[in-house]
């Protein structure tokens, strides 16, 4: 197996979004053909889609690993749905950017994303997803959601145990009984006793219940452990460990006598005010602009038709485009959300854009009546 990718973590703080007319734009565009033929088919039936981007490319990502990324890496997910009582097809579409992504890649999932939209008449509703800290929409598509370390030059399959680099995955529930898998730092001290862990030593596997664990977490874990079994031919066998086990020694051994190059980042982005805010984005003056329109509680009398706002409820952003917005509001919403957002104390929120009369649902819960 190739090593995993060795990367910096991202530093939201200093990230830019403002990539329409850059380098990034133009480096999209030459390896883009005329059409872009990932695209081909994309949208025309009930389901999800995922795509990674890869060297400015765009790149199915396959069935089988629906619900596993990489850290390293930034996807795109279309969700195409029905409704009760219509035929018309409905669109989600979310970029989705890893911890260690570099800005070429969330750069083109982000161009890339909104090509999509036009694809689509701009019917899809547009989500920008930070690792970490996905939307609970985002989280609902998979049973479970796996994110490992590494990057485009490292493979979930194909693994030869007898070269396999340890690793620790952590197994904690979300919310709503969704379980993520993370790998985490290969250390002693990552272990707690209300989550599950797996230890994959390539040739075996242990799976370690902490005392507090829920049924959710061990189930997953347990699942997960059976698809390594059978991606690597059966010649793996897992042992199932609890905490309070005299076995569970095996694994905290086997990890005190491993070692750790990168240990995990537990920075936090949780907003200290937590009151919401409504800032309008606008070029009736000749300039775009965005000012304070609104902080505390927030009404459907705030919105104005010709204008771009941007609802920052602190723990989520909505961008709502105006039906009657200009061009140049339109285009640089999104940019303005990422680039507010980056100035903010809460820079990793889940960011949600749609246009006026495509309301969501969260949104209609968020706002007064």
């Amino acid at each position: 197996m190739a090593g995993l990718r060795k990367a910096k973590k991202y530093d939201w703080k200093d990230s830019n979004m403002a990539l329409f007319g850059s380098d990034t734009e133009k480096e999209v565009k030459k390896s883009s053909a005329e059409t872009e033929t990932a695209w081909a088919g994309s949208g025309q039936e009930v389901g999800l889609q995922i795509w990674r981007i890869e060297k400015f490319k765009v790149k199915h990502w396959p069935k089988e690993d629906y619900g596993k990324f990489f850290s390293g890496d930034s996807y795109i997910i279309l969700n195409t749905y029905k409704v009760d009582d219509e035929d018309e097809l409905k669109y989600d579409v979310h970029f989705w950017i890893g911890e260690h992504s570099t800005q070429d890649e969330y750069g083109t999932a982000a161009y890339k994303t909104v090509e999509l939209d036009t694809l689509h008449d701009d019917k899809p509703v547009q989500h920008r997803e930070v690792q970490g800290h996905e939307s609970d929409i985002f989280k609902s598509y998979f049973p479970s959601m796996i994110i490992m370390k590494g990057g485009c030059d490292t493979g979930f399959r194909h693994v030869q145990p007898e070269e396999y680099k340890p690793r620790l995955l952590h197994c904690s529930r979300v919310s709503r009984g969704k379980v993520v898998v993370k790998q985490v730092a290969y250390k002693k001290e990552s272990l707690n006793t209300d989550d599950v862990f797996i230890l994959d030593h390539g040739t075996a596997i242990y799976q370690w219940n902490g005392e507090k664990c829920n049924k959710n977490e061990k189930y997953e874990a347990s699942a997960y452990c059976q698809k390594l079994e059978s991606e690597r031919g059966g010649k793996v066998k897992t042992t199932v460990v609890e905490e309070r086990d005299r076995d569970s020694k095996i694994v905290s051994d086997l990890l005190e006598a491993g070692t750790e190059e990168d240990d995990e980042d537990n920075e936090s982005y949780e907003a200290a005010d937590m009151e919401p805010e409504l800032h309008r984005l606008t070029d009736r003056s000749g300039d775009l602009t965005m000012t304070l329109e609104q902080k505390g509680q927030v009404s459907k009398a705030h919105f104005d038709s010709n204008d771009v706002f941007l609802f920052d409820g602190k723990s989520f952003l909505f961008v709502w485009i105006g039906a009657n917005t200009s061009p140049s509001e339109k285009k640089n919403a999104m940019t303005y959300a990422h680039n507010y957002l980056m100035k903010s104390d809460h820079p990793l929120v889940p960011v949600t854009c749609f246009n006026e009369g495509r309301e969501t649902a969260q949104f209609n819960k968020a706002i007064a009546a």
